[in-house]
């Protein structure tokens, strides 16, 4: 489904260049569950940010579905992120007027789709919220209003989820609330790629891929006995945890 090569992608800050991202190579097959943790400014999030059009490399090249999307205008960028891929975020993005059911029905009314309403609520049964689809985002819990961010995600049927930080904000029971809805996604065929710091969040993930200063430098199959090593270790967070990842690897 992706494949990238040499990306790079250079910020200026005044007379200082930026590389966020620094020659990465990636291929993530379809229906994969992966997962990409680093440390702060490691570059994940822009990755991320690159996989799902909503940015464009400085250099490299990135294929979906053997397009070259890096070569497309801003039109099929927009048709792409629309039709083929599901954006759930840290800070859900939600608009803060609008009830729970016309959040989610935002990309049917952009893809110019009918039904909105219905697919719209179909969505939210999805994720456990139909009673609450009148609702507005402050009338709802923060586990709540993500579930609402990923029935806007798959509202569409996309076959690329992305996700940063989605349990960022949320308590560890809601969290894994959360990641429960993905593994039922991932299990009805939806590839995900998700950003995470926490290292018990990236192992619930099939593959797990580490980047250090805008590079990958470990891309590991995750076991029963990874995990295993994860929880012996006590380990967290990424920044404890790259001894047992680097064993992992090698």
């Amino acid at each position: 489904m992706i494949k990238v090569s040499a990306m790079t992608k250079v910020y200026e800050m005044g007379a200082a260049e930026v590389r966020a991202l620094d020659g990465v190579d990636l291929v993530i097959e379809e229906h994969e569950f992966v997962s990409i943790t680093g440390a702060s400014g490691s570059g994940k999030s822009t990755l991320m940010h690159l996989l799902g059009c909503l940015d464009r490399p400085t250099s490299g090249g990135y294929e979906f579905d053997g397009d070259a999307v890096h070569q497309f205008s801003d039109r099929q960028l927009a048709r792409i992120r629309n039709q083929s891929i599901g954006f759930v975020f840290q800070t859900f993005n939600l608009i803060n007027r609008t009830s729970a059911i016309d959040n989610v029905a935002v990309p049917l009314i952009y893809g110019r789709r009918g039904s909105a309403k219905a697919n719209a609520m179909e969505a939210l049964e999805r994720v456990g919220l139909a009673d609450r689809a009148k609702h507005t985002p402050s009338e709802l819990s923060g586990g709540e209003r993500q579930r609402v961010a990923i029935a806007r995600a798959i509202v569409n049927h996309p076959r690329l989820i992305l996700a940063d930080e989605p349990t960022g904000n949320l308590d560890t029971r809601t969290g894994n609330q959360i990641l429960e809805i993905f593994h039922s996604l991932h299990a009805d065929g939806a590839t995900i790629v998700l950003v995470t710091h926490e290292m018990h969040v990236a192992l619930q993930g099939e593959r797990l891929i580490k980047m250090v200063d805008g590079k990958i430098v470990d891309d590991v199959s995750v076991t029963n006995e990874l995990r295993k090593q994860f929880v012996q270790s006590g380990t967290q967070h990424f920044g404890r945890s790259e001894r047992v990842l680097t064993e992992a690897g090698e």
